[in-house]
């Protein structure tokens, strides 16, 4: 597939990287030189100087027999106007723009039309952390939890603590333990190394354990790795910008919210647009004002400014002064390797929740839903199932004999709306939705060769 990339930024860098080793024709566009070429030195792609939204610029990248146009520059207006000239001068077919304005996102039905402003799929990073965050604060003590077959399904991240009835046991046991869940674990990561599960493999304290469950089964299998917490009541946000506003529009009504804002005249703004939660202008390294407003008696603190120094340094404050759980903005990866050893409880990164979207659209085949995952290099998909016995390598197959590279799990099957969690003898039938997870995403592409139908599929 030939696609070109507007934007040489973390995002527009980190999608390229993805892309470049399943066998992509890929060009980037960016007014950086310094940053094209550190980008070409690394990888096998091609890049242009130049403003991305122009069309000489667009011209030279092949946009006029490009198959997709990525727009990830910081600009909203440039992503969007690419996008128009693509459509109207190249007749590029799929085009996809990151749009991070409020403004423009509440009129994206209007605005985001084949006769208006022609963008297929629109990224929204701010809307995607609120969901993420959200997420987690459903599901206490959940590092990570992923949606897929339209909300039937989760994936979730755990990490096993002593306590949870599960550790010093083995995986064959589960169905002892829960004999009327169903439940599949899907990997284990062991000081940081993948482990493959099978039904010998022993739960460890410290195992970061990744399973796939109907979501009302959730919280019974975290209690199975961990002492279970009770539901968040009191959160604390840091960062009154678009996530930490709009998060706290989004919970205010479910959670007892306070926020921090750091700007006089942002936090009055706030003061008055947000219904439910209490605004403070302030500083979350002033231990008086942590104090003052018992952080000790608070379930979670967020930190989301764009300062990952600010969002380290405010949460181990927390944490010190007795704060139950601190869950971190981190844009800078080296930083979230570090906190990830001390005393940070979860780290999320805007970067890969937005990579995760742009590669649900980017994928070959009939892949619907795609998070990535574990610093980027493995990967959660969901794929549908076309063809027939005769036309399909997967339909009418028992997952042991599926001809799956090493380090691929299945891990359910939504058929209809019905919600089959795998096991071996499980049989993959027409249209099935299927959920697997990837140690290493290098075998997507195998992947996406599997479930494609033959050419006599009609």
């Amino acid at each position: 597939m030939k696609i070109i990339i507007l934007g040489a930024g973390e995002v527009g860098s980190t999608l390229a990287q993805h892309l470049v080793n399943e066998n992509n024709d890929i060009t980037i566009i960016d007014k950086d030189i310094n940053r094209l070429r550190e980008l070409q030195d690394k990888f096998d792609l091609r890049v242009i100087q130049g403003q991305a939204s122009h069309p000489s610029a667009l011209k030279d990248a092949g946009a006029q027999d490009a198959d997709m146009l990525v727009a990830v520059t910081s600009n909203d207006e440039t992503n969007m106007i690419a996008c128009q000239i693509a459509y109207s001068l190249y007749n590029t077919p799929n085009r996809i723009a990151r749009i991070r304005s409020p403004e423009y996102i509440e009129e994206r039905k209007r605005l985001f039309q084949p006769d208006a402003i022609p963008i297929d799929y629109l990224i929204t990073p701010e809307r995607l952390l609120i969901d993420y965050v959200q997420k987690l604060l459903e599901y206490p003590g959940a590092l990570q939890v992923v949606d897929f077959a339209q909300n039937r399904v989760k994936l979730v991240c755990v990490k096993a603590f002593y306590g949870g009835p599960l550790i010093g046991n083995s995986i064959s046991t589960l169905k002892e333990h829960m004999p009327y869940i169903d439940v599949r674990i899907v990997a284990i990561y062991r000081k940081d190394q993948a482990i493959r599960p099978q039904g010998s493999t022993i739960i460890e304290a410290g195992d970061e354990v990744f399973f796939i469950t109907e979501n009302g089964n959730i919280r019974t299998v975290i209690s199975e790795l961990q002492r279970l917490e009770k539901p968040y009541k009191r959160i604390m946000i840091l960062g009154g910008g678009n996530v930490g506003a709009g998060l706290a529009a989004r919970i205010e009504n479910t959670y007892n919210v306070k926020l921090i804002e750091k700007d006089f005249t942002r936090a009055e703004a706030l003061s008055e647009q947000l219904e439910k939660t209490t605004v403070f202008c302030g500083d979350a390294s002033d231990q008086e004002l942590l104090n003052e407003e018992h952080i000790d008696q608070t379930d979670v603190f967020i930190t989301l400014t764009n300062d990952d120094e600010a969002n380290i340094m405010s949460s181990m404050l927390a944490k010190k002064m007795g704060v139950k759980r601190a869950i971190v903005l981190i844009q800078r990866s080296v930083y979230v390797d570090l906190m990830q050893e001390n005393f940070i409880d979860v780290t999320i990164s805007p970067q890969l929740t937005t990579i995760s979207a742009l590669l649900t659209h980017v994928r070959r085949g009939d892949i619907v839903n795609v998070s990535s995952l574990r610093k980027g290099v493995a990967e959660a998909i969901e794929i549908i199932a076309h063809g027939d016995a005769q036309t399909s390598q997967v339909i009418g197959k028992r997952f042991t004999d599926l001809k799956l590279p090493l380090g691929i799990t299945i891990g359910a099957i939504v058929r209809n709306n019905e919600v089959i969690i795998g096991k071996e003898d499980t049989i993959i039938q027409q249209n099935d939705h299927v959920i697997m997870f990837l140690l290493n995403k290098k075998h997507v592409p195998e992947i996406e060769r599997l479930f494609q139908p033959n050419a006599l599929f009609l």
